[in-house]
């Protein structure tokens, strides 16, 4: 995926916002199979689907200014520290404080979502579909369930060690200054709980652009989408 080449630790910019979609778009990562959508078979139709589903969610999830801020904001930088959340509660003295150290957060929790997409890409084109008829026939989420369930616990342990390297090595003070009120932490355990929390957040967001794909399948532009799943091709 050179789109999301790592260079000097940090994920390339044009990366985050179109990691497939040159990919996408000249039909690479696509397998030959039957005739029935102009040579593209069901399963083909699933990949596409997961494929378009995610870039459209890591866009989203790594924009400046969105998502995220709001999400690490919501989830509080106690939820992510455990039961450290009262000596977090000591050094958060300001409001201006906590708002500039959850926004160092979000950007490590960027890079791990950044980090995550290879991951993501990698498993779309490989992934044993067992059944593609009850995926295209499922829930709006059928298909972005299946392939969580089928990575497990993948990008979670994909993104921990990054994650731990970017706080302990973090250019933001703030974070020093955090980890180093916090005597003892255990940085591994903060990277696990922020990495499940990015993970959730991956799953979530591509769950909602399947269903929104679903819903509106000719606005992706997209013959074999809207062939498998416009109005009346439910087979």
């Amino acid at each position: 995926m050179t789109d999301l080449t790592i260079s000097d630790g940090k994920p390339a910019l044009m990366g985050r916002r179109r990691f497939m979609g040159g990919a996408l778009a000249s039909g690479a990562l696509m397998l030959p199979a039957c005739q029935s959508f102009g040579g593209w078979s069901l399963t083909d139709a699933i990949r596409q689907l997961l494929y378009l589903s995610s870039e459209r969610a890591f866009v989203r999830l790594t924009a400046p200014g969105g998502f995220w801020d709001e999400q690490v904001a919501a989830l509080g930088l106690n939820g992510l520290l455990g039961t450290r959340g009262g000596v977090v509660a000591d050094i958060l003295t300001s409001s201006l404080f906590k708002s500039r150290l959850e926004g160092a957060f979000a950007d490590i929790a960027i890079e791990g979502a950044a980090r995550a997409a290879p991951v993501v890409a990698d498993a779309v084109r490989v992934v044993g579909i067992r059944n593609a008829v009850a995926l295209v026939n499922g829930g709006p989420t059928a298909a972005t369930s299946f392939l969580r369930d089928d990575l497990g616990l993948m990008l979670v342990d994909a993104m921990v060690p990054e994650l731990g390297d970017a706080m302990r090595f973090a250019n933001e003070p703030l974070v020093s200054e955090l980890l180093a009120g916090l005597t003892g932490i255990d940085v591994g355990g903060v990277a696990r709980n922020l990495a499940a929390q990015v993970d959730d957040a991956i799953w979530r967001e591509m769950g909602a652009e399947e269903a929104a794909i679903r819903r509106n399948p000719r606005s992706t532009n997209d013959p074999l989408l809207i062939g498998v799943f416009g109005a009346g091709a439910a087979l």
